[in-house]
């Protein structure tokens, strides 16, 4: 499993996140607590679900506090029930305070999306289709969110617009047809010598028709078809490219869809509609 996180990026949102919540200063912490003082914490889980992000939550308060131990109890997209102890930290007791924010906001979000893409991934494990993610992540938190479907049991896709050709529909239209689209795509990659896969969404049975006479293709995205729509696409598709479903596609349908034979089902949902999973970082008196 590759983790879509690298260090500098890391840094840079634990750095942004501190300076968001602290601004000039924990003023509560730094009245209250001596600055040299040292305490342990719990994490606690509090809500049944995919644990994620436990790594992002130690380099939080390493990053605080260099000193700092944070020892993990339970594996990063392990299933946790209410009441278990997910890890400990020791630290300087202002740090702890001042980072708990950051980190159970990262690791409830995350959790959350690794929760519903263990639930999604369950429904249809018998089956050979494969669950993709899209660019629907919240904005500058990408990473993030595409490391925790990964932790949930779903894939990766685009990471961004710049690693694979996706022909949509506006596309087309501002191109004028889908064989001008797919002409310019060419022109364009042999032109910056680029080696990228294409995939062209398609709205109807003629669109499919001509991407097939057109060809040069890897995967063919069939938006908003009905599983009935799907099944005939796939018999005048084949095996001559990969068939993608997506649009209207939920938790309650997803296994039908997932029995037309897809290769691949486009979920949106796995980040821009999951929740967060109830956690708590509480001090040892």
């Amino acid at each position: 499993m590759n983790n879509p996180i690298t260090e500098n990026w890391l840094n840079d949102f634990i750095r942004r996140g501190i300076a968001e919540d602290v601004g000039d200063g924990d003023h509560t912490a730094l009245a209250c607590i001596p600055s040299a003082d040292r305490k342990s914490a719990r994490l606690i889980v509090k809500q049944e679900g995919v644990i994620a992000g436990l790594a992002i939550a130690e380099a939080i308060f390493h990053y605080l506090d260099p000193s700092s131990t944070w020892k993990s109890l339970k594996n990063e997209g392990e299933y946790v029930f209410p009441g278990q102890i997910a890890a400990v930290l020791e630290a300087n007791t202002r740090v702890i305070l001042k980072g708990e924010r950051l980190a159970l906001n990262t690791m409830q979000r995350m959790s959350g999306i690794a929760t519903l893409s263990h639930r999604l991934a369950n429904k249809v494990a018998d089956l050979p289709v494969r669950l993709i993610d899209t660019r629907k992540t919240t904005p500058l938190l990408r990473p993030l969110e595409k490391w925790a479907v990964l932790l949930g049991g779903c894939e990766n896709y685009r990471f961004g617009l710049f690693d694979r050709i996706m022909i949509k529909d506006n596309h087309i239209d501002a191109s004028g047809s889908i064989t001008q689209a797919i002409k310019q795509v060419h022109n364009y990659l042999n032109f910056h010598e680029l080696q990228l896969e294409i995939t062209v969404e398609v709205r109807n049975k003629q669109e499919i028709e001509e991407v097939l006479t057109v060809g040069g293709c890897q995967r063919i995205m069939l938006d908003n078809f009905s599983p009935a729509e799907i099944k005939e696409a796939i018999a005048l598709i084949g095996k001559k490219m990969e068939i993608e479903a997506s649009g209207g596609i939920n938790e309650d349908n997803l296994r039908e869809y997932a029995e037309t034979g897809v290769d691949f089902i486009s979920l949106g949902a796995l980040t821009h509609s999951a929740g967060s999973l109830d956690l708590s970082l509480k001090i040892i008196s």
